[in-house]
């Protein structure tokens, strides 16, 4: 091992404690004293309720984990949004949990609470899984009642998908453990089945003192919205618990009583771990998102058997494809290759740069997955497309339009891996978010924007520094250099992992190592559904 590999071997796994720290303190919910008083009601946690749910011995993935992250300190902050939600397995069988952290503001819903919950409905709804939401929620939070009530990837969507998701066939079921207020009364309702936990579960379109000031009716919350009401007198509720585990324990012989499942029919071998050492990641990756490495040995440190079957390894090879194997599911690999690379007509590719030769390769390969039915993995370090005369003379705006039609219209589930850049229309090209992955995770040595931070600050630089002249204001190289840092700062917080995991354009900022688990726990929940359409480039410039 040289020196370089050591010295990005402590960046990455200083990256890495950073993430295990700042998970620690977000699994905090609202802090150790109001899990206290959570604790003096004898109620569980949100994160103690899903551990008891899910199987010890199975794995499970936390989604949108920094939801929410530094977006409202203003309001005292929303760790994980407010919700926790996991894939996991229950009584053997694959579900999302939903469960409201009643410790962050009584359980209430900011604007990337709806999203985090809508997140969680799309991906039960793609891979046909139950989902199960455990409820405790105070409801809307009103100072940003108008963030979050009327549009429509608003509060009524979640709603909306019940109804769908239900007409669908997708099991849903609900427990409410706490409050259960005005419209948030319905998601349960909506549900398949409904429990409630007695005396501590409540569920009302008003609340007992809204109800006085309302119609002059005096009343208190458990007459009119308890356990014994809505399961002896009103029939809203299905199943009374005694407590939160035995409500957690009737869910479990619920789901426990699924039949099986139609599958998508993905190939699957016996699993075999890499025969490369995977945590050599750690030193391959460069401490510096400027620097090159060979794609190839991040894939090899990935797959089962450290066995790659590369796809036109001699063309295009500003990206990787080819055939492998994770966890025993068969997958196809879109990478971009990070080494600078000579073709064999003696020009020099450049890393993490997207070229017409490459795009049209990448293209083919995706075609071939779709026909092959094998679900397909993106391994993101891209800065852009190939600009210049050349690039255009060649066509490269034809080329990148035809990858980016065939990531659009592909039928096979995708995976996105954010490993290192993630800039501009090479994150559309490499199926960003907006391309419908089922799955989206960034390493911690991940950046997403238009632009590297550098380059960005020097355009921002450039304009700002203009607008200051014009101005009549004299710059000096203090101030412009003052200037530069300030916007560069401001622009590197932009493209951290975690801005990204904090907004939910990626579903999870991870360790490197856990990525065979999340990408084998997301093919198997896709196939349980099976591919309904053909794939169909529609029209192309060819």
């Amino acid at each position: 091992m040289d020196i370089n590999f050591n010295k990005n071997e402590d960046h990455n796994k200083l990256l890495v404690s950073e993430l295990k720290n700042k998970l620690a303190k977000i699994k905090l919910g609202g802090g150790e004293k109001r899990i206290e008083k959570h604790h003096a009601k004898g109620k569980m946690t949100a994160r103690e309720r899903i551990n008891y749910l899910l199987d010890d011995k199975k794995p499970a993935i936390e989604i949108g984990a920094f939801a929410g992250d530094e977006m409202y300190e203003e309001h005292g902050g929303a760790p994980s949004g407010g919700v926790v939600v996991k894939m996991g397995y229950v009584k053997g069988k694959q579900c999302i949990v939903v469960a409201n952290d009643a410790t962050v503001k009584a359980g209430a819903w900011f604007p990337i609470t709806a999203k985090k919950n809508l997140r969680a409905q799309e991906i039960s709804i793609e891979n046909k899984l139950p989902i199960i939401y455990l409820v405790d929620s105070a409801g809307v939070y009103l100072p940003m009642q108008d963030e979050i009530f009327p549009d429509k990837e608003h509060f009524g969507r979640i709603f909306r998908n019940n109804a769908i998701m239900s007409s669908m066939g997708i099991t849903q079921i609900a427990a409410v453990m706490g409050s259960c207020v005005a419209g948030g009364a319905y998601l349960p309702i909506m549900s398949d089945e409904a429990l409630i936990v007695d005396k501590t579960g409540s569920i009302f379109l008003a609340g007992s003192y809204l109800v006085k000031a309302a119609i002059g009716e005096t009343i208190d919350n458990e007459t009119l919205g308890g356990a014994t009401t809505h399961c002896e007198i009103s029939g809203v509720t299905d199943y009374k618990a005694k407590d939160d585990k035995d409500a957690l324990d009737t869910i479990k012989n619920i789901v426990s009583k699924i039949g099986d499942y139609d599958k998508a029919g993905f190939n699957r071998e016996k699993p075999a771990k890499p025969k490369e050492n995977p945590e050599e990641i750690f030193g391959i990756i460069p401490k510096s998102r400027a620097d090159q490495y060979d794609m190839r040995e991040i894939i090899l440190r990935m797959v089962d058997n450290s066995d790659f079957e590369e796809y036109k390894k001699g063309y295009g090879q500003s990206i990787l494809t080819g055939y492998a194997r994770i966890d025993g599911w068969a997958v196809g690999i879109v990478a971009n290759q990070r080494k600078l690379v000579k073709t064999k007509k003696g020009e020099m590719q450049f890393g993490g740069v997207i070229y017409s030769d490459s795009a049209d390769k990448a293209t083919r390969f995706i075609a071939n997955c779709n026909q092959k039915k094998i679900p397909l993995v993106f391994l993101q370090d891209v800065t852009g497309f190939m600009v210049g005369s050349k690039s255009e003379h060649g066509g490269i705006i034809k080329d990148g339009a035809k990858m980016v039609n065939a990531v659009s219209n592909s039928v096979v589930p995708k995976f996105t891996v954010v490993v290192g850049n993630s800039y501009g229309a090479g994150n559309y090209a490499m199926c960003g978010k907006a391309y419908d992955p089922r799955l989206i995770v960034a390493w911690p040595s991940a950046e997403l924007a238009v632009m590297s931070g550098n380059s960005a600050a020097k355009v921002l630089l450039q304009i700002e520094t203009a607008s200051l002249k014009k101005q009549g204001k004299k710059i000096t190289p203090e101030d412009e250099k003052k200037l530069y840092d300030k916007i560069k700062a401001r622009y590197d917080k932009q493209i951290s992992p975690y801005y990204a995991a904090a907004r939910i354009w990626t579903d999870a900022v991870i360790n490197p190592l856990d990525t065979r688990t999340w990408i084998s726990m997301g093919i198997e929940a896709a196939n349980h559904a099976p591919i309904e359409k053909p794939f169909n480039l529609g029209v192309i410039q060819v």
